[in-house]
Formats: structure tokens, sequence, C-alpha cells
């Protein structure tokens, strides 16, 4: 009898020593713990929480940081509100697709020299002959210069001497444009085609007044 309470207390012993020297494993939480749909005690899986996805913080450009939710909760329902600018208040407006400026070779200033002296030339004497991308270019301001004429104001008036060159073709213009052109509304010009120009090919037309 005294034999076995002594095994019974080495035994005890023992496995209080072992307990101390084994490392500690914590046991996973229960809801990391998934069960498969047929459950068998050997086909235990545990699955690793998945993390939470960083939300990027999104470039407003020179205007103060504002937070997701704190956008979430402007109100964005409106078109407008969702083209605004963020730094210096502008709109943002569509690409200019398909609204090339005529070029004709030229830089800026030699372009708008150009198309004054064209312009003063078909007032002055009715029909001219140009190439066809010139007569295209300086139609819209034959019509705007026109335009100008019939409101016959002070300001008009200052603003096509700003454009012409020769002041008397303005008086001229100012004076008989109501009798000829007061039912007209736009479409003051008309371009004839023409054959090509000797020497480069160029391609030709005849614009007049209406």
């Amino acid at each position: 009898m005294a034999v076995c309470a002594i095994n019974s207390v080495s035994s005890a012993w023992s496995m209080a020593s072992l307990r101390s020297t084994l490392p500690r494993i914590d046991a996973p939480s229960a809801s990391s713990i998934r069960f498969p749909a047929r459950f068998s005690p050997y086909r235990l899986k545990l699955y690793r929480p998945k993390p939470q996805p960083r939300i990027p913080h999104s470039f407003m450009g020179f205007a103060p940081f504002h937070s997701l939710p704190s956008l979430l909760s402007q109100d964005l329902s409106s078109f407008e509100h969702s083209l605004t600018s963020t730094g210096n208040r502008c709109r943002v407006f569509a690409m200019r697709h398909g609204r090339r400026v005529p070029k004709l070779n030229r830089p800026p200033d030699q372009r708008r020299a150009l198309l004054r002296g064209l312009t003063t030339q078909l007032l002055k004497h009715g029909r001219i002959m140009t190439t066809r991308a010139r007569a295209k270019a300086m139609r819209k301001y034959v019509d705007h210069m026109i335009t100008l004429a019939k409101e016959g104001t002070l300001h008009k008036r200052r603003q096509a001497l700003g454009f012409i060159y020769e002041k008397q073709i303005v008086h001229a213009l100012f004076a008989e444009v109501q009798e000829r052109y007061g039912d007209r509304n736009g479409g003051y010009t008309r371009i004839i085609r023409t054959l090509p120009r000797r020497g480069d090919n160029a391609p030709m037309a005849y614009i007049e007044l209406v």
C-alpha cells in the first residue's frame, strides 16, 4: 500500500513538471473556427480573419482633405456639384473635340492680321478669290462685322473699327447694312469653288457677299 501511494505522488509530480516545461498555446477564438458542412473531428479547419481593406486617401487637388465619411455625407445628387473643381472654383468642361482652329500655316498674330486683311478686302470689293481654307476661316469674321453693323451702337462701331483696317469701310457698312441685310439673320457670305491654282495646285474659291 505504501508503494502505491509513493508511485501516485511521483506520477502527479512528474505531470505537473511536464506541464510547466511545455510552452503555452492559446486556444483560437470561436469566431475564427469554421466547421465544414459535413463535420468530422478529423476535418477541423482554422481560418484566419480577412484583413480589412484600407481606403486610400483620394486626391482632392489643393482643397483641404476631407475623409470619406464626410464626403459621403455631402449632397452629391446634383450633376453640377460633381463637376466643380477643387481648388480654384472653376468648372470642368468637355474636351474640344472637333473644334479645331484653322492655323493657315501661320502663328497667331500673323493669322489674325491675315484674316483682318481678307475681311477688309471682302467688305471693300464685295467679292475676292482666295484659297478655300482661308475663305472658310474668314467667313465667321465677315458675318460678325455685319452683325455689329446691324446693331449700330457706338460700342459696336468701335469694335468694328478695331478689326477692320479702313475706317471708310466701317462707316459705309454701318450706313448701308440695314437696307441690304435687314431681314437676314446670318449667312451673309457665299463660297463658290473654282479651279486649283497653277503652281502648287492649291484649292481655290470665290467668297462674296450675298
